[in-house]
């Protein structure tokens, strides 16, 4: 689960680190007070839960009231739907610094990476000069240790005030990122001011799924999503995605889901949204069904391929639901794998199709979205 910047900087003011001062507001009306408050010059901030921002316009510097008032109606009246903007003064920078905790899935460690050229160009800092961010393993047994924090910290060859002060910022944002089970807890920009204090520019925080049991915290809200059919997806747990084609796709693996989608845009159709069928999923045909018949699509092809997860569980799911759900448009089915022979029968006897090419399946798919 993603949080909003002003929801992860609450986090950061109350592990003790120093954020700007700040008012969120959810309408126009309330700029006025939030710049008494705030000041000018300000920076005007969509909370959205997306990257790059900046360079998309949803985050502007404003010197006068008349231009943040400009931007807070421009944003507010934005495609994306902005619920909340962050009204945040604007502080006086010396130098930005990237920081960040994660998990290295390869070596099973906690990852703590820092960098002295933090900003909106961090992830091609990542492409094209990987030297420059470091990145001190951390065994998730003990933790982040003060001397592995001292280390880092005065190895960036910054001021000794400004070192002494990362190094305290450095095992406070792991204790966040250790309570509050974060994929990725990250503060990019961390600014240092004029005056040589840290604070913290922009902040992010991604909570494990898995652990949503104990952060009761913070909840999944349908306001943070763009679809009804996003938000019952992840209420699931189910992966999807929503385009914008024709398609819509029951899948079972990002494999044979790529190959799909590549089959499908060969042959000249699009896709409407991708669902993942497979895995623990295999058992939801009917909440999977559910959620792509509120897509705009004008068919539904599921392709699936199962092993561990048995074609005739996923054919008699797949009949259970066409027959609560009465759908709308046509149901293409493509499944192979373990039980097959009973998964086909399954399909016949509803009436459907069974279809063993995946690339007739498609074609099929195609014919039906075209009206053919």
């Amino acid at each position: 689960m993603k949080l909003y910047e002003y929801q992860a900087k609450q986090v950061f003011e109350e592990a003790g680190i120093k954020i700007p001062k700040s008012v969120l507001i959810e309408n126009v009306d309330e700029l006025e007070s939030a710049l008494e408050t705030v000041g000018l010059p300000c920076v005007v901030k969509s909370q959205v839960l997306s990257g790059g921002r900046g360079k998309a316009g949803l985050v502007v510097f404003t010197p006068t009231k008349e231009k943040a008032v400009a931007e807070t109606t421009r944003l507010f009246q934005h495609d994306l739907k902005i619920k909340k903007i962050l009204i945040e003064e604007a502080v006086n920078i010396k130098q930005e610094i990237y920081v960040a905790f994660t998990v290295d899935p390869v070596e099973a460690t906690g990852l703590l990476m820092v960098s002295v050229e933090g900003g909106v160009d961090i992830e091609q800092l990542a492409v094209t000069q990987p030297e420059k961010i470091i990145k001190e393993p951390i065994d998730l047994r003990y933790g982040l240790m003060p001397f592995q924090a001292s280390q880092v910290a005065y190895s960036l060859g910054l001021p000794e005030d400004v070192s002494k002060q990362l190094k305290k910022l450095f095992l406070q944002l792991y204790n966040v990122f250790k309570e509050y089970d974060a994929e990725l807890v990250e503060i990019n920009p961390l600014f240092v001011t004029e005056d040589m204090a840290l604070i913290a520019g922009d902040g992010k925080l991604m909570i494990d799924d898995n652990s949503m049991y104990r952060q009761t915290k913070y909840q999944k809200q349908e306001t943070d999503y763009r679809t009804e059919a996003e938000y019952e997806a992840s209420l699931e747990g189910i992966p999807f995605i929503q385009f914008d084609g024709d398609i819509g796709l029951m899948c079972a693996g990002a494999g044979l889901t790529t190959t799909v989608y590549d089959l499908i845009h060969y042959e000249g159709g699009t896709v409407a949204n991708y669902l993942e069928f497979g895995g623990p999923n295999y058992k939801k045909a009917l909440k999977s069904m559910e959620i792509c018949l509120k897509v705009p699509s004008k068919v539904i092809l599921i392709v699936t391929f199962g092993t561990i997860a048995r074609a005739d569980v996923m054919a008699q799911g797949i009949v259970d639901a066409i027959k609560q759900l009465n759908p709308d448009r046509p149901i293409v089915t493509c499944i192979r794998g373990t039980n097959e022979k009973e998964a086909v029968e399954t399909l016949k006897s509803a009436g459907l199709e069974p279809i063993f090419d995946t690339e007739e399946a498609v074609r099929k798919a195609i014919q039906l979205a075209k009206g053919v």
